[in-house]
Order: structure tokens, then C-alpha cells, then sequence
């Protein structure tokens, strides 16, 4: 009998897409679901950046050089200089989505075997890409009481063996909305200095810092060879369709190995780097709007769930998630009863459960990640859906 792979055996589920389809059951049956378990926004994508995908004029759908485009990558060193960050066009490989970057960084970096730590709960996907590249994920745990800030250094000290490479963060965080401050960003660079490690940084969220800035790990001094950061234009312009992403460093050496991953797959997509191409030209308050508009749904969202009895949901700083505990036994069991057997007003709320965002087991199991991606009138219907899911479900604690 023909088997899949050890690999394909161990590749996790997404903890916010294995839900789907009691979701597209409830659908079905006539009940509004709100999605808040997706990183998915409703923002526009800006006209600009779609006219000019919709009028460009070329003859045939040509591959692009394997690194994207050089006018797109001139655009993005502009782009990180308003931003910073100090890079050339040859320095930045465009990729397919944020998704290749990680992958390319993973597998230009690390071996089968080796060990990258992560503070949890993090973004699930980062299993998935360990899992393809054969390195072990370990985990450093923050706390909600706290806010999720960065576990203290020697924590993550403790984890160091001779298999370590590489720290991955998120900054600001997914799922958390955690911003890490310049301070815990300039711990880290001790310590991948102090053990000679890679900083993988995941800036995804870069415009989206509602108190405070983002320190990009590409700010820090002295750790050029150190440091590889992971981008997408998916979240900045609301474009997650796009598939376009960047894969970032001053390290000669991973830049030539990431360019071979990159030869393989031959391209990244044409239509998505002119779209990215026009989004570098938006006016400098273009993210002035959109930001203030998420923290008002982030204003709106905490406030309400901490209104809610037994419910506790930190501030988060960044990014558009945040993570709560709920008085519930069981997260993955809430976010699926949600769906399958209740409905307030014809209405119910799609959660992510937070067990999928750690690494350590057990963890995560009162708490569930909610996505302030839909406008606020929706925002605060799902708010009333959950607040009526808690008092009546039976798994209440």
C-alpha cells in the first residue's frame, strides 16, 4: 500500500483554516458568521495600486528575473528608506508572498536537524515552514498577564544548544499584537551576537504600531550578517491575493544561497510586483487613514471583550490581532461549538484557537486570536455574538 511522507504525516493543520468548514456549514443553514479568525482585511485595496495592474500594456506575460523585478526593487529600497532601513536593490529578493521568504530563509539558513527558537504563541505557519525544511521549532513562552511581551533573555538563553541558528520573531506580533520595544530589540542582538545566530524578523506589520514605533531588526547595529527579515505587501495594502513578499539581507552569502531557491521556482508572480510597483507611489499619508482606523477597531474590540465577565484581552501594540482568555474549557471545542450549534440572532463569530499558536502542549486551550479586520458595526455584532456564546456554553468555566 502506497503511504505519504514522514513529512506530509507530521505537517500541521493551519489552526485558522480548519475550521472552515463548519463555517461553510453554518452558511448554509442561513446563520451570518463574522470572520475574525483571519488575518484578512476589508480595507480597499488602493485604486491605484489595482488601475495599475488593470492598464498595464505588454504583449506577452513574461517571467521576471528570479530576485523580481529590478524597477520593483529600486521602488522597495525608496520604500525602506522612508522606513530607515538602508538596503539596495540587490540586497532584497521579491518573493512569493511573505509565506517564500520564510521558506527561503529556513532552507537557505538552517539543516535538518538544527534548532530555531520562537517565542510563543507565534504565528502557526512558522511549524509548517520548520516541518518542510526539517528544523525543530523551539518554543520560549510569553504570557498574556503581561501582554506577551518578550520572555526574559535568559529564558531564551536556557534554550541555546548546539543545535540553535536562529531566533524568529514578529514584530509587531502575530497573533499577539505585541510591539517589541527597541530595548527587548536590542537584547536580542546581544544574544545572536553573544552565540553567533540568525535573526529572522517577520515585519509584515510594519505600519500598524498604535503606541510607540517599530524597531526593525535592520535598525539594530553591527548584526548585518545577523539579520534576515521576512515582508509582504499582503497586510500594508491590503493585498493578500497579491502573493508578493521580500526576502531581505545584507549577508552575501544567504542572499547567493536564497537566490538558488529562488532560480528553482523560476519567478515571482508579474502582475502582483507592478501592483507593489504603484503602491511605493501612494501618498505618505496613505497609511495614516488606514492605521487609524485599526485602532479604533483595536479600541472597540478590547474594550468589549473586557467588558465581558471573566474575559481578559491585553492592549495589544501593533498589527491588527489580539489574543483573549475566555472562562471556557476548551478553545478549539468553543470555536467549533460556535459554529456548529449555536447562533445569536441568526448570527455567530468565527475564532482562531490559540492552541495552534504555541508549540508547547496543553498551552493556549482558554484562549483564542481574533482578527479586527471587519468594520466596526460588524466588529461590535460579533462582540454581542461572543458575549452571548459565553454565557451559554456548556463548557463554561
Amino acid at each position: 500500500m502506497l503511504t505519504i511522507s514522514t513529512r506530509g504525516k507530521a505537517m500541521p493543520a493551519s489552526p485558522i483554516r480548519k475550521l472552515v468548514p463548519f463555517a461553510e456549514a453554518a452558511k448554509k443553514k442561513g446563520i451570518k458568521v463574522y470572520h475574525l479568525n483571519i488575518g484578512q482585511p476589508d480595507i480597499e485595496t488602493p485604486k491605484m495600486v489595482l488601475d495599475a495592474v488593470r492598464h498595464s500594456d505588454f504583449k506577452v506575460l513574461e517571467y521576471s528575473h528570479s530576485a523580481g523585478n529590478e524597477s520593483y526593487r529600486k521602488k522597495l529600497v525608496q520604500y525602506y528608506a522612508s522606513v530607515g532601513i538602508t538596503v539596495n536593490a540587490n540586497q532584497i529578493i521579491v518573493t512569493t508572498g511573505g509565506s517564500e521568504a520564510i521558506a527561503f530563509g529556513f532552507m537557505s539558513c538552517l539543516d535538518p536537524g538544527d534548532e530555531v527558537i520562537i517565542p510563543e504563541p507565534f504565528y502557526a505557519n512558522y511549524n509548517g515552514f520548520a516541518v518542510a525544511a526539517g528544523v525543530t521549532v523551539v518554543p520560549v513562552t510569553s504570557y498574556i498577564e503581561n501582554g506577551f511581551a518578550l520572555p526574559p533573555i535568559s529564558d531564551m538563553e536556557k534554550k541555546i544548544t548546539p543545535r540553535t541558528k536562529a531566533i524568529v520573531i514578529c514584530n509587531p506580533n502575530n497573533p499577539t499584537g505585541y510591539l517589541y520595544s527597541k530595548e527587548e530589540m536590542e537584547q536580542l542582538k546581544e544574544l545572536i551576537l553573544k552565540h553567533n545566530l540568525y535573526l529572522f524578523s517577520d515585519e509584515a506589520y510594519r505600519e500598524f504600531c498604535y503606541e510607540g514605533h517599530q524597531t526593525s531588526a535592520m535598525h539594530l547595529t553591527g548584526v548585518d550578517d545577523h539579520v534576515i527579515v521576512m515582508d509582504t505587501i499582503s497586510k500594508r495594502y491590503s493585498a493578500c491575493g497579491g502573493r508578493i513578499g521580500a526576502f531581505v539581507t545584507k549577508n552575501q552569502q544567504v542572499l547567493d544561497a536564497a537566490m538558488k531557491f529562488a532560480q528553482a521556482r523560476l519567478s515571482p508572480p508579474s502582475f502582483a510586483q507592478i501592483a507593489g510597483e504603484a503602491a511605493v507611489d501612494l501618498p505618505a499619508d496613505y497609511f495614516d487613514t488606514t492605521k487609524a482606523e485599526y485602532k479604533s477597531r483595536r479600541d472597540l474590540i478590547v474594550t468589549r471583550l473586557n467588558q465581558m465577565e471573566g474575559v481578559f484581552c491585553p492592549n495589544p501594540g501593533g498589527a491588527f490581532y489580539a489574543i483573549a482568555k475566555l472562562p471556557i474549557d476548551d478553545a478549539d471545542s468553543f470555536c467549533q461549538w460556535l459554529l456548529e450549534e449555536f447562533s445569536f440572532e441568526g448570527q455567530t463569530v468565527m475564532l482562531a484557537p490559540a492552541t495552534g499558536f504555541y508549540s508547547t502542549e496543553g498551552l493556549g486551550k482558554q484562549e483564542v486570536r481574533l482578527a479586527y479586520v471587519l468594520n466596526s458595526s460588524d466588529l461590535a455584532k460579533a462582540m454581542d455574538c461572543l458575549a452571548a456564546a459565553i454565557k451559554v456554553y456548556p463548557g463554561r468555566k
